[in-house]
């Protein structure tokens, strides 16, 4: 299954690089002003779900725009077929295809292609994550003053939903950097082979993060809720992701205006 997911991963992410400048239409998701789709996400999604089930027809696909069926099977194949989708259509050069792979609840392998960069992520549960076939880990940095972290804001950060804002002012001082890439998938990729050392996130969907999320776990980091809570990461809203050298930093910069 893995390979699979390559060859789909592969595909949209050149069909992506090749449309950048030809999108003809944006629309804005319903009650989200600044949350985009274009029909270049669609037809990039609609592209991997025919890979996909070129080779496995009865597994279930659950996709970011309304790709999904729900058939009954073991297997769930979770996408995004255009991670950064803001990113693309201003022509900045940071956005992804993601792919995951679920067997009863477990993911099982995931992959992230960034096509700007021709760099593809991967990862098989218990087996090691990778890029471009090169095994990667995450980063041995053990205090917060000496990392480079990175965040998302959700669509509705004007409101701000659980102290978005103040998180990100609450992490300027006390670490070496903050960023803002603009895709979650790339995000945590970068966790993963080193390049940041930690991430949060509010209010992220499963398809944003459910290979990133194994890919993490693979290169040996740690994935939990804002309360350090492992369990069903994929499906809850609140991410951090981080070398797990400084994971419990991070909880209590994030625990300085949260309540459980």
């Amino acid at each position: 299954m893995l390979q699979v997911a390559i060859e789909a991963a592969l595909e949209a992410g050149k069909f992506l690089k090749t449309n950048v400048g030809n999108i003809k239409h944006i629309e804005r998701k319903i009650g989200q002003e600044t949350n985009l789709v274009t029909e270049i996400d669609k037809q990039s999604e609609a592209m991997i779900i025919r890979k996909i089930h070129s080779h496995y027809p009865l597994h279930a696909i659950l996709g970011e725009e309304g790709g999904s069926s729900a058939q009954q099977s073991e297997f769930r194949w979770i996408i995004d077929p255009l991670d950064g989708t803001t990113n693309f259509t201003h022509g900045l050069p940071i956005f992804s295809v993601t792919i995951g792979v679920e067997h009863k609840g477990d993911m099982i392998a995931g992959v992230i292609y960034d096509p700007n960069a021709d760099e593809l992520f991967t990862a098989e549960k218990g087996k090691g994550a990778f890029l471009n076939g090169k095994k990667i880990s995450v980063s041995t940095t053990d205090t917060l003053i000496n990392s480079l972290v990175v965040t998302g804001f959700p669509y509705n950060v004007k409101e701000n939903p659980e102290n978005v804002i103040q998180h990100f002012i609450n992490f300027l001082p006390v670490a070496q950097g903050v960023r803002r890439l603009g895709s979650a998938a790339i995000d945590l990729a970068y966790v993963a082979c080193g390049r940041f050392d930690g991430y949060w996130e509010v209010f992220l969907n499963p398809w944003d993060k459910a290979a990133g999320v194994l890919i993490v776990k693979e290169a040996g980091g740690s994935v939990t809720n804002f309360f350090n809570d492992s369990t069903d990461t994929v499906f809850r809203p609140n991410t951090l992701a981080s070398n797990g050298r400084i994971h419990q930093q991070m909880l209590d910069i994030l625990h300085k205006t949260l309540r459980p």
